[in-house]
């Protein structure tokens, strides 16, 4: 099994070898179980400044297995049986920039396989556009770069929907940081629209959701991005300066991981229907 490793000693954390007679056994023991009972959720991180942010302590209290390819380290992907729940996260570079970054045509066969099979997916930014992408949409450049904080409002909601679809509230204001935008893939549901970029969110069935925007967010990582990619902070209409995204609020920060909390809810359903 992909992360084994990373598995065992969080296993042994939880089953200390004193509790066993033979703590060999007991480990084997505690891993057989583990594979049986906990939902696997891998996640994707292309740069190390872009992790999972609210997403992780929200994967902790669900009690999932979480595994990780980091692919700024290695570009070894586990088999998409090993998975119950894929995240994509974001990342600076583009879905097309297959010839300086190889890895991104094995993350999207990944991604493709794990939709077609109906497992639940996640996307942010860049992992919506790889969704996207990996289903056969086009992904492109933007007419506006988007950074900082703005509303997205939500679609009308689909009359006869084949399935549940996510619903957004009306309006909420959310942290952006991309530069292109995608086509929605075939079948797909508009979920979410921008003054500044019209595919802000989709689904995909009834377990995969695409996410332009940032819900991840926290003080730490906005910082880090903000380190990171300084240079994109050029003035424009929809990118707000350093020091006003620094002054960020903190409540700002708690609504946007509110609304992530939400999404991670409604993907929850659709993981234990897809392992029963």
């Amino acid at each position: 099994m992909f992360g084994t490793n990373d598995s065992i000693l969080r296993i042994h954390e939880k089953f200390p070898p004193e509790n066993f007679l033979d703590s060999t056994c007991g480990i084997r023991y505690a891993i057989a179980t583990r594979r049986c009972t906990l939902i696997r959720v891998h996640y994707l991180q292309h740069v190390p400044f872009e992790g999972l942010g609210s997403i992780e302590p929200w994967l902790n209290a669900a009690g999932y297995a979480i595994t990780a390819t980091r692919l700024f380290e290695s570009a070894r992907l586990p088999r998409a049986r090993e998975i119950d729940f894929l995240i994509a996260m974001g990342g600076p570079m583009s879905v097309n920039d297959e010839i300086q970054f190889p890895w991104l045509a094995a993350e999207k066969a990944l991604i493709r396989e794990i939709v077609q099979a109906g497992k639940p997916a996640l996307g942010v930014c860049l992992g919506a556009q790889l969704i996207a992408a990996a289903m056969g949409a086009r992904v492109y450049p933007n007419s506006h770069r988007e950074i900082g904080w703005f509303p997205v409002q939500a679609m009308p909601r689909p009359g006869a929907a084949p399935c549940p679809v996510f619903q957004f509230p009306a309006e909420a204001q959310v942290f952006h940081w991309h530069e292109e935008t995608f086509d929605l893939p075939g079948g797909a549901i508009h979920l979410a629209q921008s003054a500044g970029c019209r595919q802000q969110a989709f689904q995909l069935g009834a377990a995969v959701i695409g996410l332009q925007f940032h819900l991840e967010t926290t003080p730490a990582s906005l910082r880090d991005l903000v380190a990171n990619c300084r240079s994109e902070l050029v003035p424009a209409a929809y990118v707000q300066p350093e020091e006003a995204l620094l002054a960020t609020p903190p409540e700002a920060f708690r609504a946007v991981n509110r609304l992530m909390d939400e999404i991670l809810a409604f993907l929850q359903t659709q993981v234990r229907r897809s392992r029963a």
